[in-house]
């Protein structure tokens, strides 16, 4: 396990918030930073949609710092970095990791309240979320693939089928947020919707719906 001071755990623990131990491996990640050198109207101007990357692997740094732009909390009332119909929060964020400096290659879920990973699977599975994806190649060769995925009943349960709208709408926030996030870390990424659901939630091990894939890397 990497230890280590995390945000959100320094932030509810001054806030007098306990948050409970997990049975779970966990990986704590390293801590966040809130102020960047790149102004948001900077990385607005200059995010595009980049498939081809280096072969380099990223720092775990690089993605905590992504993981939580798109989920991470940012108030003591659980509030997160984007917005959610009735604060809700039915997205799920999975890690595909091939290449990251003291991170071990496996699928890992996003824990938002400890800002931590949760080892799903190990063993490197790009090339099989490539091939539920219609063998697109930056999938297979970037070091990193975000997986968004919904539950949908999440949302569905207080605002019934409308809510499936409020869910796509909250993935474009996560979406965009990843976009910036990786301009500011002088990353590349683009947004990917073309792949195979059941294959993705195979690859996964999931029963989630995959909304969005996003690979990461530094541009080739």
């Amino acid at each position: 396990m990497i230890a280590g001071l995390f945000f959100n755990e320094y932030f509810f623990k001054n806030k007098g918030i306990i948050l409970a131990e997990s049975s779970e491996e966990e990986i704590h990640l390293p801590s966040v930073q809130t102020i960047g050198k790149l102004s948001v109207e900077e990385a607005i101007s200059k995010r595009r949609s980049i498939r081809e990357y280096k072969d380099a692997p990223l720092s775990l740094k690089e993605v905590s710092q992504l993981l939580w732009s798109a989920q991470g909390i940012t108030a003591n009332r659980g509030g997160r970095t984007v917005p959610s119909a009735g604060a809700l929060y039915p997205l799920e964020i999975y890690l595909v990791a091939g290449r990251v400096e003291n991170l071990k290659p496996g699928i890992y879920r996003y824990n938002p309240e400890r800002h931590s990973l949760i080892k799903i699977i190990e063993g490197d599975k790009r090339v099989a979320l490539f091939s539920s994806s219609l063998f697109q190649n930056c999938i297979k060769n970037a070091p990193v693939s975000l997986v968004i995925c919904a539950q949908y009943e999440k949302t569905t349960q207080k605002y019934g089928e409308r809510g499936k709208r409020y869910v796509h709408m909250e993935v474009g926030h996560v979406g965009q947020n990843i976009h910036l996030q990786a301009e500011s870390l002088g990353l590349a990424t683009v947004v990917i919707g073309a792949f195979t659901d059941e294959a993705v939630k195979k690859v996964l091990n999931t029963k989630e719906d995959p909304l969005y894939i996003m690979p990461v890397g530094t541009e080739k």
